[in-house]
């Protein structure tokens, strides 16, 4: 195996470190079970025009969120933020360095990943899936601070009605050695995952998570629907989103089932029209899945015959604790800018955005 050193050099030159949510799937992608709800979803075919800015001015755009006027604030390597205007200009945005965000290569490399709103709408949520911060940052003034330091990776972080955040952590990669212990757990998978939450005591976060699940292969993306009163969580090294019953007050889980199998799941998004969203990396492909029937739909796919012989290759090596890594290569995503890692939905039936890990991203335009 190379040292720590090369080995996140190149993987970052190529992936970035999100959580390669490697998705398989069969010859689709998904395996739809279609229903006439999701018969009505639309369905896009990829084209180079889709391509959001054309410049591929981005870094590692891995998650992100749509704000009310049409821009876009997406993960950024350097940075931890950039702001995308509906023309396609960006800059950085927010004060996430100053409040200790750090992004220094090769020793350092940022890990700014997801990206999430607060219930709201005033602030976001970012996760560094290398160095475990969780910042919140002001959407209007881009102030932002770091409300947590966790031991290891922190990979996604959203944050419930009742204040309480409640993150995922892929691995047992400390900041220190955050980037290679990642991708080793996604070379060869290890239950070395976890769902925390971070409760809410005299209007203070609590100083310490408390574990909710352990033992997690890859814990990802997690989105909360407080109406029917259900949490999913991407488990994507064990190919599959769970979903449990959750009383927020309490800050329990409970009732688990596998609400979605056969798949190796990314980030996650409800719509509120009883659909939850699916970024699926390894197929290229985007999954909406009925909360109700369990139908699926494949809304997106751009899979060559050549890149899901790979994937299978990618997933047998991972079932049999074979290293796989070397097949995760742009080949494996061509022509798409980087493998789709996340989603963003607009409000009032805007663009569909694909987030990922390259220098842009993939939208997807509603009639």
């Amino acid at each position: 195996m190379k040292s720590s050193r090369s080995f996140g050099i190149v993987v970052a030159m190529t992936l970035c470190a999100t959580c390669i949510a490697l998705a398989a799937g069969c010859a689709d992608g998904t395996g739809d079970r279609a229903s006439d709800d999701t018969a009505a979803l639309p369905q896009w075919t990829f084209d180079a025009s889709m391509l959001f800015p054309g410049d591929g001015s981005l870094l590692r755009p891995e998650d992100g969120v749509a704000l009310a006027d049409g821009r876009l604030i997406v993960g950024d390597q350097v940075h931890g933020l950039r702001l995308v205007e509906p023309d396609g200009t960006s800059a950085p945005f927010g004060e996430m360095v100053a409040a200790g965000y750090v992004h220094s290569p090769p020793e350092h490399s940022g890990g700014a990943n997801g990206v999430s709103l607060e219930p709201g709408g005033t602030h976001l949520l970012v996760a560094d899936i290398f160095h475990g911060g969780i910042y919140r940052v002001d959407v209007a003034t881009g102030e932002a601070e770091q409300v947590y330091q966790h031991s290891y990776g922190v990979n996604t972080a959203v944050r419930d009605s009742r204040g309480a955040i409640w993150f995922t952590q892929s691995a047992q990669n400390t900041p220190e050695a955050g980037e290679a212990r990642m991708w080793a757990t996604v070379d060869i998978p290890a239950p070395e995952g976890a769902l925390l939450r971070l409760g809410m005591r005299d209007d203070q976060l609590a100083e310490e998570a408390e574990v909710i699940l352990d033992s997690l292969y890859f814990g990802n993306g997690v989105a909360i629907d407080e109406t029917s009163g259900h949490l999913y969580v991407s488990e994507t090294m064990g190919s599959r989103v769970l979903r449990y019953h959750v009383d927020l007050d309490a800050g329990r889980l409970s009732e688990r089932s596998v609400f979605v199998d056969g798949v190796e799941p990314d980030n996650l998004e409800l719509d509120g029209e009883g659909h939850l969203w699916i970024a699926l990396p390894l197929s290229n492909a985007l999954l909406v899945v009925d909360t109700e029937t369990g139908a699926r739909h494949t809304a997106f796919s751009s899979q060559t015959a050549a890149q899901q012989e790979s994937a299978e290759e990618f997933t047998r090596r991972g079932q049999t604790g074979e290293s796989r890594l070397e097949l995760f290569t742009p080949a494996s995503w061509a022509p798409l800018p980087g493998p789709i890692t996340g989603l963003i939905l607009s409000p009032g039936g805007g663009p569909v955005y694909l987030t990922g890990l390259g220098n842009a991203v993939v939208r997807l335009p509603r009639k």
